[in-house]
């Protein structure tokens, strides 16, 4: 399988006026195309941090990672955002969503970054809304959905750019067991239909269980990768 993303002797340290915090340290791993991974460990141990250096959104301090065979800090600020809007989807805990504008409106609102015009991100939006069953929310404001339906809403919008990877923050800490069941099902679901690579930042075992491995982080180093 081809490796999508590498990172190499990634480290991650806080300035904190006195003694620096370190949150990453000597960190190693690949994830290979369409493979889903849960990144796994306690709250503080660095998990949610190197989710967020894997997708770029944050910066190591040393080391390398590489995306799809490219060094990412030879990206420019412009490639970096290409990557982020086109090859990358996001679901977090807290949705994210602009709870005045319309369903249809926040699901296409990648398609809007990208200069998609009106009539094809509003075709695509309808067909990724009617995907995740909220074709009949598509002109409602986002913040009168309920939690199980904005998370359905932030799996359509992180899908809508047809991305190669989908990273997870905590995707159904907000939601109860009933609604966290459809979320699960769903994101599993269009993550083995499109072939798209997952990774999941999560405290949920059971969770975990559904991925092809799990990787284990524990003050800031991966202690175990399964």
């Amino acid at each position: 399988m081809k490796t999508l993303i590498e990172a190499k002797n990634l480290s991650k340290v806080y300035p904190s006026g006195g003694e620096d915090t370190v949150a990453l340290k000597d960190i190693n791993v690949a994830i290979t195309q369409g493979e889903s991974v849960a990144i796994i460990g306690k709250s503080g141990s660095g998990k949610s941090t190197l989710m967020h250096i894997l997708a770029t959104l944050d910066r190591p301090t040393d080391g390398e990672l590489m995306f799809a065979g490219r060094h990412a800090h030879n990206l420019t600020p412009a490639q970096v955002d290409h990557v982020r809007n086109k090859r990358f989807g996001f679901v977090f805990q807290q949705f994210f969503l602009n709870a005045r504008n319309t369903v249809l409106e926040n699901v296409t609102l990648p398609l809007v970054i990208a200069g998609v015009p009106a009539a094809e991100r509003n075709r695509k939006g309808l067909a990724m809304l009617e995907n995740v069953g909220l074709l009949d929310k598509a002109k409602k404001r986002a913040g009168e959905l309920s939690g199980g339906q904005k998370q359905r809403l932030c799996i359509a919008r992180a899908l809508i750019t047809k991305p190669l990877v989908i990273f997870a923050d905590e995707p159904t800490g907000n939601l109860d067991t009933e609604n966290g069941a459809i979320v699960t099902e769903l994101l599993f679901k269009l993550h083995k239909q499109h072939n798209i690579t997952l990774v999941i930042v999560t405290h949920d075992p059971d969770l975990a269980k559904l991925c092809d491995r799990s990787i284990l982080v524990k003050d800031g180093r991966i202690v175990e990768a399964a």
